[in-house]
């Protein structure tokens, strides 16, 4: 059964030494991910699941002790899921690398945790599916849920701007701070897709592991510096 969850962004930005002299202007973003974080300790799960958007390589289970680097971004640093005595074959996906790090900043060791990559396009339906796989597993699940929103706010943002992309937003951040199960599964596939929304899918496999669970949410923070939608909220 689903006691906690944690949404957290997932640039590799929010590495400090990934985004190097922009690092400051994520702090707070920062902060507040880890205020969510401690809400999941405070749960007392006995398995913690980090999931986010993955592409083809990336999809599926990885297990404790897998591994991220953020050397595609220019920046030798590895990360790993958990403690392990020796690294599983396989990499995680940047967004898992990216929780995996925030789990490192806590000092993790309250539970078991394992991570899976999630695939971007995956059906409404099939999310709701895996999330209440994952809600089956064990007694007390807790999970950290990372995606962003959309990448259309203003001209400079990765995917240009789209008039849409702010109600989308608004939308998202309403159901994941109310932890609004209908309206996270009412979320448009297609429209998050234009947007490039990449965190849609996971949000979905969280309304369906949050499923009869009775969690209440709190938005801890919203912004889109980059013109990228960036939430952060803790239900329990």
């Amino acid at each position: 059964m689903l006691v906690a969850a944690a949404i957290c962004p997932c640039p590799p930005l929010l590495v400090p030494e990934v985004a190097a002299g922009a690092a400051p202007e994520l702090d707070a973003l920062r902060a507040s991910c880890l205020d969510a974080i401690g809400v999941l300790a405070a749960a007392r799960p006995d398995r913690l699941v980090v999931l986010g958007p993955a592409q083809e390589t990336g999809r599926g289970p990885h297990p404790q002790g897998a591994v991220g680097s953020f050397r595609g971004f220019g920046v030798d640093l590895q990360v790993s899921l958990g403690a392990a005595e020796r690294a599983p074959e396989g990499e995680l996906p940047p967004s898992l690398a990216v929780g995996a790090w925030l789990l490192s900043r806590t000092d993790w060791d309250d539970a078991p945790v394992e991570g899976l990559g999630v695939g971007e396009s995956l059906p409404p339906e099939r999310c709701l599916a895996a999330g209440r796989d994952i809600a089956a597993a064990a007694p007390r699940v807790a999970l950290l849920v990372m995606g962003d929103g959309s990448s259309c706010r203003t001209v400079k943002a990765p995917g240009y701007f789209d008039e849409r992309a702010e109600g989308f937003d608004a939308a998202a951040s309403r159901a994941l701070g109310a932890a609004d199960l209908p309206a996270l599964t009412a979320l448009d596939a297609g429209l998050a897709a234009a947007l490039q929304a990449s965190g849609r899918s996971s949000w979905q496999v969280l309304a369906g592991a949050a499923e009869g669970a009775g969690l209440t949410g709190r938005l801890l923070r919203e912004e889109a510096p980059y013109g990228v939608g960036y939430f952060v909220a803790a239900w329990s």
